[in-house]
């Protein structure tokens, strides 16, 4: 077992937005639908092409160099989501028993999300269930908007009905803007500059808690109110605009929320610290969404776990509170002790 020191304690760590890709399984989706992935094509992303593959070589020494205990697995980057529902369920499955696959030696040190197939909402429910029974998979991971669609759309429903039955959350992760959205705010901008904004540097995150706005101020949320959700990056910029969406969105206030934005925050969303490594904005979550809704997360590879255990060990919190955040939380959420 590997632990971190903290205030003299030694504690388990679990981090939960921790990403793979293979890009064995990637060279099987279609030129043409992986085009529209522009990431993928990247400088940056193909230098972390080999670290996103690799599992027990460098990953696993760097989680032991850094007292990682456990990872959470998430594919990250061209997926089941650029198939049409014809073909998304078999190269999902595919890539759950690849994972699975390569995890199994090590089952402490490594857990899953499920990759689904959004778009056949019936098929990505039912991979939900087989990856939780046959794998023990934690839940799933979603990447973003599928044909650029909001997961608020009715569609969708099989998909939270599914886990709420499991009781196991939803992963909400950012994916690529809309062709629309990418030509109306982040054009005539330096071709890096362009695409980082519409990503890591700005665009995510706005969608991402636009993304949970809509789940919310839809009812979405309210059809299944055990169903957890979780995003990352402190919350995606929802701590600190969280008062202002509860004054304009409040209940009867033109949604069909039953209860307030910061209610159901409080109730059904968790937020990891995946990505950003400073006190400030810990704290503005601590005090928005409070701590037991605060799980710790590095989102390696694109982030080191050494800087990330560096931050954890100096958070300025009682060991009780570092310990929720370092593994309790996770713990309670993904079902892990």
């Amino acid at each position: 077992m590997i632990f971190v020191k903290s205030k003299n304690n030694y504690m388990r760590v679990i981090t939960l937005e921790e990403h793979v890709t293979f890009p064995e399984l990637v060279n099987k989706i279609p030129q043409e639908a992986q085009s529209r992935h522009y990431i993928g094509k990247s400088p940056a992303m193909q230098k972390m092409a080999p670290k996103l593959a690799d599992i027990t070589g460098e990953r696993l020494q760097s989680m032991n160099e850094s007292g990682i205990t456990t990872q959470v697995l998430s594919v990250a980057g061209a997926g089941a989501d650029l198939l049409d529902a014809a073909h998304g369920p078999a190269f999902a499955k595919e890539y759950n028993d690849t994972i699975a696959e390569r995890i199994a030696a090590h089952p402490n040190r490594f857990k899953a999300f499920a990759h689904l197939p959004t778009t056949n909402p019936d098929a990505a429910a039912d991979e939900l269930e087989r990856t939780v029974k046959s794998y023990q998979f934690c839940g799933a991971l979603i990447n973003g908007l599928t044909n650029d669609e909001f997961l608020d759309d009715e569609k969708y429903a099989p998909i939270f009905e599914r886990a709420q039955q499991l009781d196991v959350p939803i992963y909400l992760h950012p994916g690529l803007p809309p062709n629309g959205v990418y030509d109306a705010y982040y054009r005539n901008l330096p071709k890096q500059a362009g695409d980082f904004l519409s990503i890591a540097g700005w665009g995510w995150h706005s969608e991402t808690a636009l993304h949970t706005l809509r789940l919310i101020v839809s009812g979405t949320l309210d059809k299944y109110p055990k169903l957890k959700l979780i995003i990352g990056h402190m919350g995606e910029m929802l701590p600190m605009m969280m008062v202002r969406s509860d004054k304009m969105f409040g209940v009867d206030q033109g949604g069909n929320n039953q209860r307030s934005i910061i209610q159901t925050l409080h109730d059904q969303v968790f937020i990891t610290t995946s990505g950003l490594f400073t006190q400030p904005p810990l704290q503005v979550a601590i005090d928005t969404f409070g701590v037991d809704n605060i799980m710790f997360s590095v989102d390696y590879p694109f982030s080191g776990n050494e800087i990330g255990k560096k931050f954890l060990e100096e958070m300025q919190l009682e060991t009780a509170d570092i310990e929720k955040i370092a593994h309790g939380n996770a713990d309670r959420v993904l079902k892990l002790s």
